[in-house]
């Protein structure tokens, strides 16, 4: 159905001075002094033109017997617009813009259409954003597979690290551990060391002493007799004295001197000393003090031993006594005689974890030459004094 456009009414007092009723003007079949604002493509030969430039040639409508119309109106179309060529690129210019053919119309019919050839134009517009947006949703799910295995891989990393940041941990925890059990040990290896070096300062300050009580006692060769005697002596009782002439000491071996935890002499040694005391009291040997020294190993004092000898320094003091004693008897005088006790301070050789060690246990036996200080006097012996004669009384008869 041809739409034809409507004029607005004439009033009648318009007419009235015009003198005459003007009939509305019938709307011109193409109208060529306005041009389209696109080019079109007539769907019955599919030719394309240019944008405000009609056709030369329209094509026939049909029915109509006229194959060729002219246009009326003003602004006649250029011959160049015609031709198979221009319409060959004219199409494919318009192709550019939509699919599908476009009808070029007059203003009448494209206002008519365009309810029409709008939505389509917008439908194709949307398939070709849509087809942008699929490409790019293909893009971006690349890279998001991409993204996805880049933080799949590093939350992978993530959870390496912090078992080697857990692993790190527990061996810091050890390694402080061990560090603490290490200064506790340093501590008490200092306390230990502080210790020692208070037991050497006193062990020191004894030695020093005693260098100076042995400053006293001159440790010599003997004269010749006597040494001789003394290296028969030993050779007579090879399993219980030892002779160094070097130093003129006897070495009596304690087990066979005393019983364990005595000090009372036994028998098979009474007679050695007795021996002793007859070298002691020949005129060569006369001249020398006797120094005894008691030994003992580590063992600890029994309950029954501690009774008379709390330790093992008073066990050493006693048995030097004993023998001094034992030599006194025999003849020998006490004035030259010294005891003194040494405990378990002075082994011959280390003892054993039990501490009971044989070797320790002696009784050591120095001659020495008396050395006079101004400490003491010499004693003289006593001698008898003569009481005075009493007047005898006088006889009176």
């Amino acid at each position: 159905m041809r739409s034809r456009s409507r004029r607005a009414p004439v009033s009648s007092s318009r007419r009235a001075s015009a003198g005459r009723a003007s009939p509305a003007p019938a709307t011109p079949r193409h109208r060529m002094n306005t041009a389209p604002s696109a080019g079109w493509i007539d769907p019955r030969d599919g030719r394309g033109f240019m944008p405000g430039r009609p056709p030369l040639r329209y094509p026939p409508r049909a029915g109509s017997g006229d194959e060729n119309p002219r246009p009326r109106g003003r602004g006649a179309p250029v011959a160049a617009y015609d031709g198979p060529a221009w319409a060959a690129s004219r199409r494919a210019s318009v192709a550019c813009v939509a699919p599908g053919p476009i009808h070029l119309q007059s203003h009448r019919s494209l206002s008519m259409n365009a309810c029409t050839t709008l939505p389509r134009i917008l439908a194709t517009l949307a398939a070709l954003v849509l087809a942008g947006l699929s490409m790019t949703g293909c893009v971006a799910q690349n890279e998001w597979d991409r993204l996805l295995e880049a933080n799949r891989s590093l939350t992978d990393q993530v959870e390496r690290l912090k078992m080697e940041r857990d692993e790190a941990r527990t061996a810091l925890d050890a390694q402080r551990s061990a560090l603490a059990r290490a200064e506790a040990a340093v501590a008490q290896l200092r306390g230990e060391n502080s210790m020692l070096r208070q037991q050497l300062d006193a062990a020191m300050s004894e030695l020093a002493g005693l260098g100076k009580r042995l400053g006293d006692i001159q440790v010599m060769a003997l004269d010749p007799e006597t040494d001789r005697a003394l290296q028969e002596l030993a050779a007579q009782f090879p399993d219980l004295i030892q002779y160094d002439s070097a130093t003129g000491m006897l070495r009596f071996a304690s087990d066979l001197t005393f019983d364990s935890g005595s000090d009372v002499v036994k028998a098979e040694a009474k007679s050695a000393l007795s021996a002793l005391s007859r070298v002691l009291s020949a005129p060569s040997a006369s001249a020398y003090d006797v120094y005894v020294e008691g030994h003992t190993d580590s063992q600890r004092i029994s309950a029954n031993t501690a009774r008379r000898h709390p330790t093992n320094r008073h066990l050493s003091v006693h048995r030097s006594i004993s023998v001094i004693n034992e030599l006194a008897g025999l003849g020998v005088s006490t004035g030259r005689l010294m005891a003194a006790g040494w405990g378990e301070h002075r082994p011959r050789v280390p003892n054993t974890a039990s501490g009971n060690t044989a070797a320790n246990r002696r009784v050591e036996i120095y001659l020495t030459r008396p050395k006079l200080s101004s400490s003491y006097v010499q004693p003289t012996p006593a001698t008898p004094t003569a009481t005075p004669a009493q007047p005898e009384p006088e006889i009176i008869k």
